[in-house]
């Protein structure tokens, strides 16, 4: 028997029609989708307009008892939040009231410092493969440089056409060494391409012509810059699995994927230039304290020299200089056999 629609479903296809109409991507229709939901199985019999705060601090309690990590639940109240302030937008919702969403919080989640990989590590990481003629192993050392040449998103490389397709929004162009790309919010980055990935993306673009004529296909009428196997588009997921391979192939000590080339980036930029604006324009980002996270990044990398190279260090894990001698305590004895001994965690 066919489940009977839900007292908002005609409300919620709407309001992603709207999200749609206002170029919102598919991926965060789907993320908008998944959230709404969840306010329909919490409230099935309760109307939008007779929602209240209390109703919707008890959801968001509820989910705390479930174990929902605090960053899904502020991504699930600003989905409730922004749904209800469209509802109130609408015609025949009555005299404006208060969105009851508006005035809750959703628990904090502790910041997460990004990963990224050591300059040496990087570079060893490029320059491990060696340049086959192989189109695939060309596609996937362009596609290594090319994500951190530039600092984008994995949704942004796959995304990248040749230049010269009308239809494409995104292009890599190896004549003038630059990217644009179509981030978040469809705001455009135009992007400098270092020579390392120019060069890389030459060396592929024969290769993958090459690929492309043996499947049948014209190559200058198939606009994807990255291709899979088929002639086709590289997916996200495809990316992230070449990106592992070619970590674990290399010998890195920690799983990569393809946001630590973009979070490395950035941390090197940041390490070399100190400019904290040029950073945050080359990344896309709208607030510049996104972007200082990567300071506390640089800074750690400054304490663990500061830590491993100073004389006057305290070092990690040795207890710090007897107050009364000022001498730095034996490594090697008990710190617990001093009692006025502080030794770190």
């Amino acid at each position: 028997m066919p489940q009977a629609p839900s007292i908002r479903s005609d409300r919620i296809a709407a309001f992603l029609e709207s999200l749609a109409a206002a170029g919102r991507s598919p991926a965060t229709l789907k993320g908008y989708h998944h959230e709404l939901r969840a306010l329909d199985a919490a409230f099935p019999q309760t109307s939008d307009r007779d929602l209240r705060p209390s109703d919707l601090r008890s959801a968001l309690a509820a989910l705390t008892r479930s174990g929902l990590a605090p960053r899904s639940q502020r991504r699930r109240l600003a989905a409730w939040r922004q749904y209800l302030d469209w509802q109130m937008q609408q015609p025949g919702w009555g005299p404006a009231g208060h969105n009851p969403a508006r005035g809750l919080r959703a628990p904090r989640p502790a910041r997460r410092l990004p990963k990224a990989l050591p300059v040496d590590d990087m570079l060893g990481l490029l320059e491990s493969a060696p340049q086959a003629q192989d189109w695939l192993a060309a596609r996937d050392q362009a596609l290594m440089e090319v994500l951190y040449s530039a600092g984008i998103r994995l949704s942004e490389a796959v995304s990248l056409d040749l230049p010269g397709h009308p239809q494409s929004r995104s292009w890599l162009s190896t004549e003038r060494a630059e990217v644009l790309v179509l981030g978040k919010g469809s705001k455009e980055r135009l992007l400098p391409l270092g020579q390392h990935a120019v060069a890389a993306v030459q060396r592929y673009l024969p290769l993958r012509a090459e690929r492309l004529t043996a499947l049948g296909l014209v190559p200058a009428e198939v606009p994807a810059l990255f291709i899979n196997r088929d002639g086709g588009r590289l997916s996200p997921r495809g990316v992230q699995r070449r990106v592992a391979a070619r970590a674990q192939a290399a010998g890195l000590d920690q799983p990569l994927h393809p946001h630590m080339l973009r979070h490395s980036y950035a941390s090197h930029l940041l390490q070399s230039s100190g400019d904290l604006r040029a950073v945050q324009e080359l990344l896309g980002h709208a607030q510049l304290t996104t972007t200082e996270v990567y300071t506390q990044l640089d800074f750690q990398r400054l304490a663990s020299v500061y830590d491993v190279a100073h004389p006057r260090a305290r070092r990690r894990g040795l207890p710090p200089p007897d107050a009364a001698s000022g001498a730095t305590s034996d490594p090697t004895s008990d710190p617990t056999s001093n009692p006025t001994s502080d030794p770190q965690p």
